[in-house]
């Protein structure tokens, strides 16, 4: 039994990933930047990508964003107030959102089409172990921990850190008063990342998001140049 349910973890991860590099292939033939957002639930992911959307769009940027939640469209409607465009996903108690999911929800988005943004951002679902192992054609994936889970989280979760390619520090207004150690953050973070680009923001102050917005712009420029 234990080698049968291997088995069919492989064929799932095989199939999402031959589904995941035709997404990617798709995404630089149409030139949009897709950007992958794991962290767990509460870190502020939703508030953060509300601003990243706003600071975007004010500056002339075309983004949109994809939201996954296993229930209610409530980050999604809260995201759409940016003037984005926003889709939901629901995943109906799956704690990830895969390639299959993407794919379906690219299609048939009113108004809305690859080669007309710059930008998509998807929002996974609230979770740390499951969405690591899904490619979703991403260019860049976010890991994002905030202050208020303990500094230890990337030892705690090695996998969803290992495999990202930014990390991103939330609430970093409410640091000192959570009795943030900073520096144990970041030992965390490069003991299982080498050299990993971390990010420390407010979503509520705006500290740290000018040089978060310019390593979009770096990281999409530095993509074309390769496409």
């Amino acid at each position: 039994m234990t080698t049968r349910i291997v088995e069919l973890r492989r064929g799932i991860l095989k199939k999402n990933d031959e589904l995941a590099a035709s997404l990617r292939r798709r995404y630089t033939s149409a030139g949009v930047f897709v950007l992958n957002l794991v962290s767990s639930p509460g870190t502020g992911k939703t508030a953060f990508l509300e601003r990243t959307l706003r600071e975007l769009l004010g500056q002339g940027a075309r983004a949109a964003a994809l939201v996954g939640d296993l229930e209610t469209d409530n980050d999604a409607r809260r995201l759409a107030a940016s003037g984005a465009p926003v889709r939901q996903i629901n995943t109906h108690g799956i704690c990830h959102l895969d390639a299959e999911m993407i794919a379906k929800h690219i299609e048939g988005w009113d108004g809305v089409t690859l080669s007309g943004l710059d930008y998509l951002f998807i929002e996974n679902v609230g979770n740390l172990v499951c969405p690591s192992s899904y490619d979703l054609g991403e260019a860049v994936r976010v890991a994002l921990l905030s202050v208020t889970e303990g500094e230890d989280k990337p030892l705690k979760y090695p996998t969803l850190f290992n495999s990202a390619d930014a990390a991103v520090i939330t609430k970093m207004d409410i640091a000192e008063a959570c009795g943030f150690d900073r520096e144990q953050a970041l030992k965390s973070l490069n003991e299982i990342r080498p050299g990993i680009r971390i990010f420390e923001t407010s979503a509520k102050t705006g500290a740290g998001m000018s040089e978060w917005l310019a390593f979009l712009v770096e990281a999409r420029e530095k993509r074309e140049s390769l496409a």
